[in-house]
């Protein structure tokens, strides 16, 4: 776990009921209802549980998944972890531990690193430069 370390109740206190599932449970949003899948402005992304910077916008793309897709995370904000049946790895906040989503790689994409951090929205803010 991170630095920011809160009980359930906390949590309960501070995230909707769906934040909570998803960030708390390791839940995921029904794929093509998320605010962030098919949008693109220049800003950064943090962590919708704790405030955390995640993602520069410049990082995310268009991957066609119906969830947002950045290649790669800001250094250290981001801790993977193999899940139990060893078939994917999932990211979270290092700072806070909320579920993001996974990150798959060897994919194809024209991306510099040739991964997918596959997001929930509902596990990420957005920040505008602006």
């Amino acid at each position: 776990m991170g630095s920011i370390v809160k009980s359930e109740e906390e949590w309960r206190a501070v995230l909707s009921p769906e934040q909570f599932r998803i960030l708390r449970n390791k839940g995921t949003e029904p794929k093509g209802t998320g605010e962030y899948d098919k949008f693109f402005v220049d800003g950064t992304y943090t962590c919708a549980g704790c405030g955390t910077p995640l993602y520069k916008s410049t990082t995310k793309f268009n991957s066609g998944c119906g969830w947002p897709a950045f290649y790669e995370g800001l250094p250290g904000a981001i801790t993977r972890t193999l899940d139990p049946d060893g078939r994917r790895t999932e990211i979270t906040c290092t700072a806070c531990g909320g579920h993001l989503g996974h990150v798959f790689k060897g994919e194809g994409f024209k991306t510099p690193t040739d991964e997918r951090h596959c997001v929930n929205s509902i596990s990420i803010k957005f920040a505008s430069e602006s």
